[in-house]
């Protein structure tokens, strides 16, 4: 399998949702990352349900949402009737991880757990084989466009031994200041998904944009 990209839909242009939605159903994409901040977890707000509802409903992509909010258990059964594919967790937000990962598979959807980019992998150990993916981020969440961190190349590498170790089949995504050149870094350390906003976006051909990430 290829490397997948999952442009992030924060750095779309949002006067003209509809426009880059079908942009991206043209594009060899193959999901479309939707971060949901709630102010709290993250200094920042950004769209709630009933975008992710319109959504489902003009897209032919899956759904990857990534909640970076307090207490995300409370909306499991609302992102499930979304019809999201996955659910993306913070480590960080939730006291009860391995509840919430069970609560996300039993409502159909596939479970994932972020990390922060100052929480170190090992923080997995007792669950990674319970997880469809993990996503690292490799800047600090709440704003696009940031300077993507360094030492995310390596915690990829330590997260790529842990799932042979472990013989889990987890696959591990990484957000935050992706582009052709840390793209590749990443994809050569063992990251299986991109996650790109403003690089896309702001690309003079976002498609092609797109199609170059995924041949990296």
């Amino acid at each position: 399998m290829g490397i997948m990209v999952a442009p992030s839909l924060l750095a779309a242009d949002f006067l003209n949702l509809e426009r880059d939605v079908e942009m991206l159903d043209r594009s060899e994409a193959d999901w479309i990352h939707l971060d949901i901040m709630d102010g709290v977890f993250v200094p920042n707000i950004s769209f709630g349900f009933p975008v992710i509802d319109l959504l489902q409903k003009v897209t032919k992509k899956p759904l990857d949402v990534h909640l970076m909010i307090v207490q995300p258990e409370k909306f499991i059964d609302e992102i499930a009737a979304t019809g999201a594919t996955y659910m993306n967790v913070h480590y960080e937000a939730c006291t009860h991880l391995h509840r919430v990962v069970q609560e996300v598979r039993k409502k159909g959807m596939k479970p994932a757990v972020t990390l922060n980019p100052h929480t170190p992998i090992s923080v997995l150990e007792e669950i990674l084989p319970d997880l469809d993916m993990v996503l690292l981020m490799s800047v600090n969440p709440g704003f696009g466009g940031q300077q993507f961190i360094e030492h995310t190349v390596r915690k990829v590498d330590q997260l790529k031994k842990m799932t042979h170790r472990l013989h889990a089949e987890t696959l591990i995504e990484v957000d935050g200041g992706v582009n052709l050149e840390t793209g590749r870094r990443l994809v050569d350390a063992g990251a299986d998904v991109l996650v790109a906003g403003s690089f896309i976006f702001s690309s003079d051909n976002p498609e092609e944009t797109i199609r170059m990430l995924r041949a990296l």
